[in-house]
């Protein structure tokens, strides 16, 4: 199969295309390598390369030729830096996304994979002792500012107990990266009805490992603890550390990635559907700093009861539509997994 992975010069896109090549397929890298992302040039891929933006129409059409399918990462990531950022996330990403499905269109190319995110769902699931399952609001400033992390039922206001989120879960964007990250979705599903086409979102959880970019805020929270780390410093942990999460290694988001292409063409025409992409293995960011500062030599993490609005306090994935409808199973375990990206590593972006 031939495959366009746009965005394949990234941190994921790059274990996308050598995932691709080593099942037999032939990928074919687009990249704008922007400066946000790419302080130097990568290694250039083994695979065909074209240096172009997906929101340039031209470059999409001459590289969809002869394509079978589209692996689509190009996108700004991460929470950003404040609501200013919000222009170009929506550019890159929605326009970006909006300018590849009409060339796909055009060039009658029908079989999609979509990088997602699970920042769509919000907050993660929460049961209520009382009132069973409950989608607790925003959380407050002066709870946040007090150190009230947990958010309380919206019901009765009782502890609640955070578990595993499913594709079901009613989707509640928070932040400008998370509405962009949806509206790919509703875009990739529009796509599909208009032209018969073909569209699997994998929701990532929390990815992690080696080529993840250094020094920037544009990245997860596992980059920012490496970053540190990476300069001797101890890396800061906010809020209490407890706030739960699903890491999922790079190499068993890109196998996700190559399973769900494999599965497209015996797909339903004209159908969306959405995949959570994680290790099913919740753990705390606390735990992800300790076990990566131990396995790096140190310094330990410093926990700062600092908070950022937009963020969620638990999301963990149950990725059981996955494993069951496509038959992936990650592979890499937390420690082992952790302790390799301790001392792999990170992708050059400039210092903002």
């Amino acid at each position: 199969m031939r495959v366009l992975v746009t965005g394949g010069a990234g941190f994921i896109g790059s274990h996308i295309v050598t995932a691709l090549t080593a099942r037999g397929h032939e990928p074919v890298v687009l990249d704008a390598l922007l400066p946000s992302a790419h302080a130097v040039a990568p290694p250039r891929p083994e695979a065909e390369w074209i240096h172009a933006d997906v929101r340039d129409t031209d470059a999409v059409t001459h590289a969809l030729r002869g394509v079978d399918a589209v692996c689509h990462q190009a996108a700004m990531v991460g929470l950003g830096k404040d609501f200013a950022d919000a222009p170009a996330y929506v550019d890159c990403n929605d326009v970006g996304t909006a300018t590849l499905l009409a060339a796909m269109a055009e060039a009658r190319v029908r079989n999609l994979v979509l990088a997602g995110s699970m920042v769509v769902y919000g907050e993660g699931r929460y049961d209520c002792v009382r009132h069973g399952p409950v989608a607790p609001g925003p959380r407050t400033v002066a709870d946040l500012t007090a150190g009230r992390f947990e958010p309380p039922c919206p019901r009765c206001g009782a502890e609640l107990t955070p578990g595993l989120v499913d594709e079901e879960a009613r989707t509640d964007p928070r932040n400008v990266y998370a509405a962009t990250k949806l509206a790919q979705e509703h875009l990739a599903a529009a796509w599909a009805r208009a032209t018969g086409g073909r569209a699997t979102a994998l929701r990532y959880h929390n990815v992690y490992g080696p080529r993840m970019p250094r020094d920037t805020p544009y990245a997860g929270v596992a980059s920012f603890f490496r970053s540190s780390l990476a300069r001797g410093e101890a890396p800061r942990v906010f809020e209490d550390g407890a706030q739960r999460r699903d890491f999922v290694h790079v190499r068993d988001v890109a196998a996700a990635n190559a399973v769900a292409l494999a599965a497209l063409p015996d797909g339903e025409a004209g159908a969306f559907r959405a995949f959570n992409t994680g290790s099913g293995t919740p753990h705390t960011i606390g735990e992800m700093a300790t076990t990566l500062a131990a396995a790096h030599g140190g310094p330990a993490p410093l926990v700062t009861g600092e908070y950022r609005l937009g963020d969620v306090r638990h999301i963990t994935a149950s990725s059981e539509r996955l494993r069951s409808e496509l038959g992936w199973r990650p592979e890499v375990e937390f420690s082992a997994g952790v302790a390799e990206f301790a001392k792999a590593e990170q992708r050059a972006v400039p210092v903002p």
